[in-house]
């Protein structure tokens, strides 16, 4: 199946990278990644936000920041696996090589 989407969220909600709040009645429970969508890919950007949160600067600055507010690791992981899909999708989309927002500071 081929998807076309016209903006990066899309694209996450697509892959199942998006919260979704677990509640019933009266208790709040926490925050989990939707995980609807191809499995596949998921596993995929997985493994490639796991090196990400090592060599890539964006990605590594991204996680620290999350871990010194009080997430859990796996949070940050969540989040740098919505951030490299949004990364894909403006590469893709612009035609561009990936410049670092860090780099350019």
């Amino acid at each position: 199946m081929i998807a076309y989407f016209s903006t990066a969220k899309q694209a996450a909600a697509y892959v199942g990278l998006t919260p979704k709040l677990n509640e019933s009645g009266s208790f709040k429970g926490r925050t989990t990644l939707s995980k609807i969508g191809p499995s596949r890919i998921r596993s995929k950007i997985f493994l490639a936000a796991v090196s990400a949160g090592t060599h890539n600067p964006d990605i590594k600055a991204q996680k620290n920041r999350l871990l010194a507010a009080g997430k859990t690791k796996m949070q940050a992981l969540g989040a740098a696996m919505r951030k490299l899909i949004q990364i894909c999708f403006g590469v893709i989309k612009n035609q561009t090589r990936y410049q670092s927002l860090l780099a350019l500071n």
